[in-house]
């Protein structure tokens, strides 16, 4: 029996299997793994996540319990869940990344999407079920006033549901994403909006990555449920629930020495020798549509439209990252992101100048390479609950000016001494790039110097730390 519990959709380690049955085991990705695996391993924390793939379910097959830590493999202490496909499917990318992640990141072609009809009551039966299966490890696994700290969209309903199974424990429940005013989440069925809410409310406490997500939680809960709202306290049917902001900053020294491996100095010299000496512009994200990468590009296009007397000189590493390829909206902004591209390349591109490098194959290694030549470093989602990226970027180049968009949770940290843009006007981003790279030398360095600073202030394990003594 465990003391303190993470639960969360993504695990910190995933499985591939070969064609000959042959298991192999690598970090988990996303940001939420990158921030909390390292932490938990040391602290001792027991993870519970689902199995994603055909190797992750093998590997639970052949664990007792789903117990990999048992297992012969170095996880630190994990139970993954084997749900049965059908259910894991529509309850993650039918509900979760469907729907809860378009609405809070405010995503919706309003004329068009959402249409909640039959099939979204049995997706959300299987959203249901999906949360459940959790509950039930979380309930199973817990000590007597065990800690839990349940995480992101995934897994609203799980605080409420093991509430109900062991109400001696400790509940915490965190959103990695923004979260939408009320009259959006209210795009939501009446229904199913009220057990969210209620959902998260079962914790003790909720947490946020900003103020501003927070007070928009706060307000889903006065609108829609007639909560009571004191202070930072929201009391509904009887319960009370502690809201707290925690924004999440990158443990700066691993991963700086993560950064000087042989791997990424190998990278350094691979992209030195294809760039050459010019200044660099870099983005790296997931191919995702909150992350706007698309008017990034046309940022860049207009960038060079404007200001020839770049051309031959810049060079903008663009990596975008597979994202959520089951989604038919996806695949068609992948294909978008490659056609704006090309049409870059087909413009500027000449014998002995590639004004722009995109790379859609995921590489950590690369992207660390990259953020450690970066003259600019280029972040501009519509909507971001934290993003990673602008507070690893400033980490690994001491002279990296930022441009960030105004929607990104991070501007509220960084947005002194960063570029600040919003996401829509593609004008504003492209004279901001100039503005970035002709930023004096030792202003550069100062404004880094404040955004490292700003970056590392709260690491994963203060971070988990400060919701664990919330939890006391």
């Amino acid at each position: 029996m465990h003391s303190v519990l993470v639960a969360s959709n993504r695990g910190p380690v995933s499985f591939t299997v070969s064609d000959d049955g042959v298991l192999t085991m690598k970090r988990g990705g996303g940001g939420l793994v990158s921030g909390l695996s390292g932490v938990a391993k040391d602290e001792g924390v027991l993870w519970v996540c689902a199995a994603l793939s055909d190797g992750d379910r093998s590997a639970v097959r052949q664990a007792p319990g789903g117990r990999l830590d048992g297992s012969g493999y170095d996880t630190g202490a994990l139970r993954m869940l084997d749900i049965p496909p059908a259910t894991f499917h529509r309850a993650y990318n039918a509900v979760a990344n469907s729907t809860l992640w378009f609405v809070n990141h405010l995503l919706y072609d309003i004329p068009n999407a959402p249409h909640f009809g039959t099939r979204f009551k049995r997706e959300w039966e299987s959203y249901r079920d999906y949360n459940g299966a959790f509950a039930l490890a979380l309930a199973e696994e817990a000590g007597h006033g065990a800690r839990v700290m349940v995480q992101d969209y995934h897994l609203t309903l799980t605080p409420a549901m093991l509430r109900a199974e062991r109400p001696d424990l400790r509940i915490a429940h965190f959103s990695h994403t923004p979260w939408a005013p009320p009259e959006y989440f209210s795009l939501l069925p009446d229904d199913v909006g009220r057990e969210v809410l209620e959902g998260i409310l079962g914790a003790d406490h909720a947490g946020f990555l900003t103020a501003r997500w927070a007070r928009a939680f706060v307000d889903c809960c006065a609108a829609l449920l007639n909560a009571h709202v004191s202070g930072n306290i929201v009391t509904h049917e009887g319960r009370s629930t502690r809201i707290g902001v925690h924004p999440l900053g990158v443990d700066g020294d691993a991963l700086w020495r993560r950064a000087c491996e042989p791997d990424v100095e190998s990278h350094m010299t691979a992209l030195r020798d294809q760039v050459g000496d010019r200044k660099l512009i870099v983005r790296i994200d997931r191919t995702e549509l909150s992350k706007n990468i698309v008017r990034g590009l046309a940022a860049y296009r207009e960038f060079l439209a404007d200001h020839p007397e770049w051309h031959g000189r810049v060079v903008h590493l663009a990596f975008a990252y597979p994202s959520r390829h089951d989604l038919p909206e996806y695949r068609e902004y992948t294909a978008a992101v490659q056609r704006c591209a090309k049409e870059i390349e087909d413009e500027y591109a000449t014998e002995d100048w590639d004004p722009l490098i995109l790379n859609v194959n995921d590489d950590y290694p690369r992207s660390l390479a990259a953020y450690r030549m970066a003259d600019v470093l280029l972040v501009n989602p519509i909507r971001d609950g934290m993003n990673l990226v602008a507070k690893e970027g400033p980490i690994l180049s001491p002279s990296c000016a930022l441009v960030l968009s105004r929607e990104a949770g991070a501007a509220a940290e960084l947005g002194a001494d960063a570029l600040v843009v919003n996401p829509y006007d593609v004008c504003e981003t492209a004279d901001a790039l100039h503005r970035a790279l002709v930023m004096p030398e030792e202003e550069r360095a100062a404004r880094a110097l404040r955004l490292k600073a700003a970056a590392t202030a709260l690491p994963p394990q203060k971070w988990l730390s400060a919701q664990l003594n919330a939890l006391n």
